[in-house]
């Protein structure tokens, strides 16, 4: 949303002040337009692999919609913690195996459907849990283990951003490019009259004009937004890790979700109380 407000912003501060001291149509030379198109697509294929490409298509869709990380399923994430590690302190680790391995039937998981709809964030939760269950390893190696699973998570999660604040670094010079060509085709013509020269070096220079506007204007905010997104992806795994670390080091589930509570953004997290109250009328 406020993506798609600040591009309305950039339109009218640009065209609303050219308009002022020109005419608007002077800026729409479709062979310019196409020109840039074509540049930045094919920059684009050729800059990237198949999955960095199909990682940038769907990020632009994310790009565009609200995030769904917000204090609501955090409290909904920290309250299934607490009853899966409740349950574990009652009636033993093997007591949650068939939560861990179905937990699209598990009662635990289902009532907390925000959470549940979240594939990725099930399954790194599960495998964990699957680990406590049937593994001898100890808080040490599983730590090591879910930071190298984390930092590949950040490493994927910023593969599209990259690439697309890449191009949009690139659009300058495609700009300069198609305004050279627009230079050469006046040169070839250059006994016409002025008005016509006038006009063709005109519609040349709206090559650079693009480029520079569609750079700094519209791909560098979106990628920039698909970074923050990307971002707050990767908190809400780390809220699961510092969890489930403090449970293997022998923590009570109350404390253990505390450690949660704490890594959270500051607009984001419960206050104690709140998260108290919250888990006390969930467990009711």
């Amino acid at each position: 949303m406020f993506l798609l407000i600040g591009y309305l912003i950039i339109f009218a501060a640009t065209l609303g002040t050219f308009a002022v001291h020109g005419s608007v149509v002077a800026l729409w030379v479709p062979t310019e337009y196409i020109a840039i198109l074509g540049l930045l697509i094919g920059g684009f294929v050729a800059g990237n692999t198949p999955k960095v490409l199909k990682a940038g298509l769907k990020s632009l869709g994310v790009a565009f919609k609200g995030s769904k990380y917000n204090r609501a399923l955090y409290v909904d994430l920290l309250s299934l913690l607490f009853e899966i590690l409740a349950k574990v302190r009652k009636e033993g680790l093997m007591s949650i195996e068939n939560d861990v391995e179905n937990p699209e039937s598990s009662p635990l998981f289902t009532k907390y459907a925000s959470v549940a709809a979240d594939h990725h964030l099930v399954e790194f939760m599960c495998d964990y849990l699957r680990m406590m269950v049937g593994g001898n390893l100890n808080a040490f190696e599983i730590e090591n283990l879910m930071d190298m699973e984390l930092e590949t998570h950040h490493q994927e999660a910023h593969q599209a951003p990259h690439a697309i604040n890449e191009i949009g670094q690139a659009l300058p010079a495609f700009g300069i490019v198609v305004c050279v060509m627009g230079v050469v085709n006046t040169m070839g013509a250059v006994g016409e009259p002025p008005a016509v020269l006038g006009k063709m070096i005109a519609g040349a220079l709206v090559g650079t004009f693009l480029g520079i506007l569609l750079s700094y204007g519209f791909v560098a905010p979106l990628a920039s937004q698909i970074e923050q997104k990307a971002e707050e992806s990767s908190k809400i795994f780390q809220v699961v890790k510092v969890v489930l670390l403090a449970s293997m080091n022998g923590y009570a589930p109350q404390i253990a979700v505390e450690f949660g509570r704490k890594v959270l953004y500051s607009t984001d997290r419960p206050t104690f109380i709140e998260l108290e109250q919250e888990i006390k009328s969930r467990k009711g």
